[in-house]
């Protein structure tokens, strides 16, 4: 044992503090460490492919089309002759860069809507929550789709489309919390002083209903980065020369058949991706939860 879980032992849990606590928590999760460790990788790997991938992405080897995985080609090669393994690398910047960016926006869009409904209440509150159930009676496939269909095909626009009703579960979640937040002594202290709205916001019922949204965030990128994967398996996606998981499958479907590496390989690194961002999500919302005693 270190002197650092020495000196987070010997501090009686009251007095530390939430990223104290949260931290601690987190860390006695083998399940999240791993998640964690998993996330992080893929993200030291997308980041630094053109010095990592053994190949340039768009480079072809007219020698190996067609090629099932071999020493040269590890997970073998395309129509083209291209390497799976680099393209992988590459496409994993779209793909999570895609969970990323959307999860944000949809944050950006919620946490303040969430927020003035459920402080200001009354009408304002009514017009709020009648626009999200509207909203929320439209199937989000559809909406997706015809997002798609109408902006010009791209990466920007799938984080349109996957934020234009995205932000409705933060919104949903961030008015809940400030609901029984803004009937607390602190809320009414900081009105009776004069603050006004966006002090109370900013300052009280933002910073304390971030662990949730965190949370949120951790769980709603795996689901943002199937959705792209559904779009650019549909062809109504990242479109080429650049590329994604989603794509990879997309485009050699038909042939799993006789060139299984062209699908499995990318099914399987997305499948991998969602389960970690699904189980450090799971371990923080524990982590989070004041009633674990440490």
């Amino acid at each position: 044992m270190n002197s650092a879980d020495t000196a987070a032992l010997s501090t009686p849990a009251v007095y530390r503090s939430v990223g104290q606590a949260f931290w601690y928590r987190l860390r006695r999760n083998p399940k999240a460490m791993v998640a964690l460790g998993v996330v992080l990788l893929e993200i030291v790997i997308v980041i630094f492919a053109p010095w990592i991938a053994p190949y340039e992405p768009g480079e072809t080897d007219y020698e190996a089309l067609w090629s099932p995985p071999t020493a040269k080609h590890w997970m073998g090669t395309d129509d083209l002759g291209r390497d799976v393994m680099s393209r992988l690398m590459y496409g994993g910047r779209i793909s999570i860069a895609v969970g990323i960016l959307a999860q944000i926006t949809q944050v950006v869009i919620g946490l303040p809507i969430g927020a003035i409904a459920g402080l200001m209440g009354r009408w304002v509150d009514y017009a709020f929550m009648r626009l999200i159930d509207i909203l929320s009676s439209v199937p989000s496939m559809l909406l997706y789709l015809l997002m798609v269909l109408v902006l010009p095909r791209g990466f920007v626009s799938i984080v349109i489309a996957l934020s234009v009703t995205g932000w409705i579960g933060i919104a949903r979640l961030v008015r809940g919390q400030v609901l029984s937040l803004k009937t607390t002594d602190y809320v009414r202290a900081a009105r009776g002083m004069g603050a006004d709205t966006r002090h109370i916001i900013v300052s009280h019922l933002v910073r304390n209903t971030l662990s949730p949204v965190v949370v949120s965030i951790t769980i709603g990128i795996p689901g943002s980065m199937m959705a792209e994967a559904g779009l650019s398996f549909l062809g109504l996606g990242i479109t080429p020369p650049m590329t994604s998981w989603g794509q990879m499958m997309g485009l050699y479907q038909a042939y799993i058949q006789t060139s299984w590496h062209l699908t499995v390989f990318p099914a399987l690194v997305l499948s991998l991706t969602m389960l970690a961002w699904f189980v450090l999500g799971d371990a923080m919302r524990d982590a989070f939860d004041p009633s674990i005693q440490v």
